[in-house]
């Protein structure tokens, strides 16, 4: 039933409540009705409450009419809408996260705005924004938002929801991978999952794509998923089983890429030796089984690194849409890079510009170069040919981590190699660093090109010598003529963070109303301080639009559903008066499944283009 209330009367807002297996809610805005519904065993559906219909305020359901018709704004004062928006990812105020090592290794803490020099395309920027990150920090953002959740104040410690704050993508180039270096890393990725925190969320892929088991806090699933890792090469997979001649990717990368006529002879002769009993006679034949033997092999060795790359692009992709610290954990004996170097690039780029970090770990460990190749594995080696087959062995397992090291490098991670710790390397890898600073910086005459940017890092003083790791670039955001369309990216980069924004002042509360077993109705209710908002005077109204993006996460960081309205004000000095001291309130509804569930909110207004952002929590019971 509705209630009215007088002018004079400040906007409140009554807390959802739950009475005798009844719910009910009211909202109250000066000089508007409020209405609320009842429902009884959860058969009804709530009725959506928003600033609603008065003599002083009028509120639509369609845009507010043009300044030019006198008569439309003479009556409407708010009006609001469904804007229907996609939420997508975008890069526009940079952001970079760096992490200072003193020379043992250790973070550092204590540094100031002041200790940064950061340079795009060599210009010194200006450090606009300053934070520092802590396990603390962390920890208190994640408390703050679940103190929306009502049940986290009286509901059991299972009931509540743990807002995921790191996401972290395990994957295993099985491609590539030994047996003994795939149970290895079973092994140390397992003490990973074993000491998981509740707001920790892995994922676990392999580059084959025969595992994909995606992000989680379930610790048995993880490790059960785990158990089923195994080499699985793909085109590799194929090399002939007798070992006649054997020949590996960087011979073949040598011969037809780099130029080097020395390999041709050596497997030349390798054919004489194991085909021909070394019979000159048939040399023209050997050769030209040489030949076709080194294309099988960098066909196979490129194929599989083709399949390698598009593997991690879609883990890139999965991985970029989640709220949150996003890492991903490459672990593998690395691949050589022959003619795919603009592949590597481009995985750098995918990853900079979903502000994903790539740690890498080398599976081999601290591993003796294997000069007699694969032990599992024939070959055809003579003493004619055994001295430079063992050269190229070397040569290919020390090149094999170079793509390794450029990918961590490249996005600001760090290559873990050279070491049997294997553990201590996944620890390392998938934590967030006990220190992080984030510096934010608005680009300098910044042209709207869509271009890479070149990112350095220093540190003002040279007195102490520091490791600094930081992303190493980022790209510019295209020009877009609409500004309309450039607060929509805006709201939509700030939709996928988890940052905290006060540049307004919104109170956030969530309740769900349960319709039947399966299906409930989640209401957001925001509550919206007027004070400090750049209001504009036209026709003797204060004119401003206040865009609310709601999205919801499952306790997994998955995307659930999520909308945005537009409100439109048009408002009267004695109603700009009156809001001013009480506050607007809006509210969205959402139909949603029982669960635990994220809710993240922007609001944004148009004049001022301020920006306010929250997190919440809420539990929906079965």
């Amino acid at each position: 039933m509705g209630q009215g209330i007088g002018m004079n009367q400040r906007v409140s807002y009554r807390k959802w409540g739950r009475q005798s297996g009844r719910l009910a809610a009211v909202l109250m805005l000066a000089g508007s009705t409020a209405t609320a519904r009842a429902q009884d065993s959860g058969t009804a559906t709530p009725q959506s409450a928003t600033v609603s219909s008065s003599t002083a305020l009028k509120t639509s359901d369609t845009p507010a009419k043009s300044a030019n018709n006198t008569s439309t704004e003479n009556k409407t004062e708010v009006s609001s809408r469904d804007t229907g928006t996609t939420f997508k990812l975008r890069v526009n105020v940079v952001q970079v996260r760096v992490v200072v090592r003193d020379p043992h290794g250790k973070p550092v803490g204590g540094l100031k705005r002041e200790d940064f020099l950061l340079y795009d395309q060599g210009k010194l920027q200006t450090v606009s924004t300053f934070g520092v990150e802590t396990e603390k920090t962390r920890l208190e953002r994640a408390e703050l938002a679940a103190k929306t959740q009502q049940a986290s104040e009286e509901g059991p410690a299972e009931e509540r929801v743990v807002m995921p704050q790191r996401f972290v993508a395990l994957v295993f180039d099985d491609i590539h991978l030994q047996m003994q270096d795939a149970i290895s890393v079973r092994l140390a990725a397992k003490k990973l999952i074993e000491g998981m925190l509740p707001t920790d969320r892995v994922a676990i892929f392999a580059t084959s794509e025969q595992i994909k088991r995606d992000f989680t806090g379930d610790r048995q699933a993880l490790e059960d998923t785990l158990m089923s890792l195994v080499p699985r090469p793909k085109m590799g997979g194929t090399a002939d089983p007798t070992g006649c001649p054997d020949v590996n990717h960087y011979m073949a990368d040598q011969y037809f890429n780099k130029g080097d006529p020395q390999v041709l002879q050596v497997v030349t002769q390798d054919v004489l030796d194991c085909m021909y009993g070394g019979d000159q006679r048939e040399l023209a034949a050997a050769q030209a089984q040489a030949q076709s033997a080194l294309q099988i092999a960098l066909t196979t060795g490129d194929t599989d690194n083709d399949f390698t790359y598009r593997a991690l692009e879609d883990f890139i992709r999965r991985l970029s849409g989640m709220p949150g610290e996003k890492i991903l954990v490459l672990a593998g004996p690395g691949f050589l890079l022959t003619t795919q170097q603009q592949q590597e690039t481009g995985i750098i780029d995918r990853a900079n510009k979903a502000n994903v970090v790539i740690n890498t770990l080398d599976a081999r460990g601290l591993y003796t170069p294997d000069l007699g190749g694969d032990i599992a594995s024939r070959t055809s080696d003579t003493y004619k040919t055994i001295g430079i087959k063992n050269t190229y062995r070397l040569s290919q397992q020390s090149e094999n981590s170079y793509v390794m090291m450029d990918i961590a490098y490249g996005t600001g991670g760090t290559f873990f190699h050279n070491s049997n710790d294997l553990a201590g390397g996944f620890q390392k890898a998938a934590s967030s660093p006990e220190v992080c600073y984030v510096l934010g910086f608005s680009p300098q005459n910044q042209k709207m090109d869509g271009r890479y940017h070149s990112i350095k890092v220093a540190m003002a003083s040279k007195a102490v010598k520091y490791e600094i790791q930081a992303r190493r670039g980022y790209f510019a955001p295209r020009k877009v003529e609409d500004p309309q369309e450039q607060a929509k990216q805006e709201i939509a980069e700030a939709v996928f963070s988890q940052e905290e924004i006060h540049e307004l002042s919104v109170d956030l509360q969530t309740q769900y109303f349960k319709l039947q077993s399966a299906d409930a109705k989640l209401s957001v209710v925001s509550r919206i301080d007027l004070k400090g908002m750049h209001f504009r005077k036209e026709n003797g109204r204060n004119w401003d639009n206040l865009t609310v993006a709601t999205v919801i996460f499952d306790e997994n960081g998955n995307f659930v559903t999520g909308g945005e309205k537009l409100l439109e004000m048009r408002l009267l000095d004695t109603t700009y008066d009156k809001l001013s001291r009480t506050g607007l309130t809006m509210k969205s509804s959402f139909d949603l499944k029982p669960g635990k569930y994220v809710v993240r909110q922007v609001v944004r207004d148009s004049e001022g283009a301020q920006m306010a952002a929250r997190n919440g929590a809420v539990v929906i019971p079965y």
